[in-house]
């Protein structure tokens, strides 16, 4: 069980779902390229259970879901183009930090702590949401789903940021919202801390039994 910071050089966060609340620019963006498709559109709340296995992923489950069947990976990947494009013209119109966060990330860089953002999102929309909402200029690193040839729950990014810093797996924290974080993050030797409140499939984030939660980031400070 985490019960404390101490003995932590680096702390990885991800970010849908867990610093950002971006469900509504994401389901904008899905439900457009299946308009464009003349498909009935999902909505957010559908779309907020889709999200945490990268944009390809997502829009593969928004076409399954539209067309009641599996698609084809020739569909999959045009419905991903237009699904980029839509978003790219409006990733960070309803995005919204979540309440804590701010407080938590100022004060564990106070502390001295390496902060870096781990996603599964395509990394060209990192940056720039991250400028928008004010967060960028708290971390030193940032990985998207497509920086490295695998993604969470694959530990790989994990240990990958851990070597750019020489520091050991035991004194890192991976915090997320989903069961691909608390994955990664055992498997990558990370201790673990969850939050209840971001996209995990529907599922209770107990379930993936990380090592704590909290219900707000503000809890650390």
């Amino acid at each position: 069980m985490l019960s404390s910071l101490d003995g932590l050089r680096l702390v990885a966060f991800d970010l849908d779902g867990t610093l950002i609340d971006s469900v509504p620019d994401l389901a904008a963006a899905v439900d457009a390229m299946l308009i464009e498709r003349e498909l009935s559109p999902a909505g957010e709340a559908r779309v907020r259970d889709w999200v945490g296995n990268g944009s390809h992923k997502l829009v593969e489950r928004a076409l399954e879901y539209a067309t009641g069947s599996p698609p084809n990976e020739q569909a999959v990947d045009s419905a991903h183009d237009s699904f980029l494009e839509h978003y790219g013209r409006a990733s960070c119109v309803h995005t919204r930090v979540y309440p804590g966060v701010n407080e938590a990330l100022s004060a564990l860089n106070e502390r001295g702590l390496v902060l870096v953002v781990i996603t599964n999102k395509p990394h060209a929309f990192v940056a720039p949401i991250l400028d928008a909402l004010g967060l960028a200029g708290y971390f030193g690193l940032t990985l998207g789903g497509d920086s490295l040839p695998q993604k969470k729950p694959d530990p790989a990014p994990l240990l990958h940021v851990a070597k750019h810093y020489g520091i050991s797996p035991g004194e890192c924290l991976m915090i997320g919202d989903s069961r691909h974080d608390i994955e990664a993050g055992r498997r990558a030797g990370f201790h673990t801390l969850a939050v209840p409140y971001g996209y995990n499939h529907g599922e209770p984030i107990t379930d993936s039994q990380p090592d704590g939660i909290v219900e707000s980031l503000r809890e650390l400070v």
